[in-house]
């Protein structure tokens, strides 16, 4: 794996080729009911994500709603909605009948920004547009940066990735990753060398792709990691992952994070 702060020789460069934002936004959550329309200074969340991907190179950026109250609220600030079926499984199914819904061309490349990202880099989203559009042998493409502490390392909140010569992932986990002999011999005290990188969870696709994505079998390590994007690495995919330095903003997951987020929106 190359180091976290290195460039490899096919990394992105210069300007994406053109590509679409897919932000999928559901109503219902667990922890935070009606997440995508949380107020963050005068606006929903998911209309403050959108505007933060229309600050990057995406030639269109549509949100994929649940519900109409989340296409009201979009519209009304000039945001383009479309309205998906409320049974979808996960994300990927939801952005899957948005590629239909919008007519996007097979080879057209669609870029997944989480709807509770409302300080998304618009730089990493061009970036993890660009890397797939030079990487023809990628079915996906994401990011990760570098983890510098080892409660983040052993945190199974954490996802990791680990990486082949070519900036491919070999695997997806919430365990620490990659493990070395003598982990164990003294404690987790320090990180592994070459130092190991997190998952940001941000997705490349092509749209025709994306269209296959949700009709694969689910894969075993799926289903016990929890992590949909080993799907793709089960069935032989192959996705590429851009390294950034820098560590994304804050998600919005739970209460507090959405009142930490706030008091960014109002100072």
């Amino acid at each position: 794996m190359n180091p976290p702060d290195a460039t490899p020789a096919d990394a992105p460069r210069g300007q994406p080729s053109p590509f679409t934002v897919l932000i999928p936004a559901r109503l219902a959550s667990t922890r935070l009911p009606d997440k995508p329309l949380a107020d963050l200074g005068g606006a929903p969340m998911v209309v403050r994500v959108a505007q933060r991907a229309l600050q990057s190179s995406a030639t269109r950026c549509v949100v994929a709603a649940d519900s109409p109250a989340i296409v009201s609220a979009c519209r009304q600030h000039g945001i383009e909605a479309v309205l998906t079926r409320a049974d979808h499984a996960s994300g990927s199914d939801r952005l899957a009948e948005a590629c239909e819904q919008l007519n996007l061309a097979g080879d057209a490349i669609v870029v997944n920004v989480q709807g509770d990202e409302p300080l998304i880099e618009p730089s990493l989203i061009d970036a993890v547009a660009r890397l797939l559009a030079r990487r023809p042998d990628a079915s996906m493409s994401t990011a990760a940066h570098p983890i510098h502490s080892v409660a983040d390392f052993t945190n199974p909140n954490v996802v990791k990735v680990v990486l082949d010569a070519r900036q491919f992932a070999l695997y997806f986990s919430r365990a620490p990753i990659p493990w070395w002999r003598d982990g164990f011999a003294h404690g987790v005290g320090t990180l592994p060398q070459p130092g190991p990188l997190r998952h940001v969870g941000i997705y490349g696709y092509r749209a025709g792709f994306l269209r296959r994505f949700p009709g694969l079998s689910q894969a075993p390590v799926e289903v016990g990691e929890a992590l949909e994007q080993l799907r793709a690495l089960w069935h032989g995919y192959r996705i590429a992952v851009h390294v950034t330095e820098h560590a994304p903003g804050p998600g919005v997951d739970t209460p507090e994070d959405l009142a930490r987020v706030r008091r960014l929106f109002t100072a």
